[in-house]
């Protein structure tokens, strides 16, 4: 993810508060919404936090996140870049714009499921 705090907000804070609305949300809708994985992800989900001293039923998330300070356009493309092209890398899809949930699908100008800001440098 490419973001940035607006001024008077911390990073961490807004990382930390994102990573806990999101993980409650994808353990919701693992339980209600049951297919074929379930099992499989909240399980793995579990053993995540098997190792924690907190109490606590499901990891979504690894600790931590590695923030780097963005000095240069090029940095940025670089960065879009890359997180485009990891479901290419995985396997996922075959092309950046064919992962629904990428904003490589905005740039590409086809339907998306992101509202994104758009970087005009590309």
């Amino acid at each position: 993810m490419l973001c940035k705090a607006e001024e008077n907000y911390i990073l961490s804070d807004i990382i930390r508060d994102l990573k806990k609305f999101t993980s409650k949300k994808i353990i919701k809708t693992i339980l209600e919404h049951p297919e074929s994985r379930r099992e499989w992800m909240l399980d793995y989900f579990s053993n995540a936090c098997k190792h924690l001293k907190r109490k606590q039923q499901y990891k979504v998330w690894q600790n931590g996140y590695h923030a780097e300070v963005v000095n240069t356009n090029r940095f940025i493309k670089q960065k879009i870049n890359y997180i485009h092209n990891n479901p290419v890398k995985d396997k996922i899809v075959a092309a950046p714009e064919d992962y629904v949930f990428s904003s490589a699908r905005n740039y590409a100008d086809l339907d998306y499921e992101l509202e994104v800001v758009l970087l005009d440098m590309f």
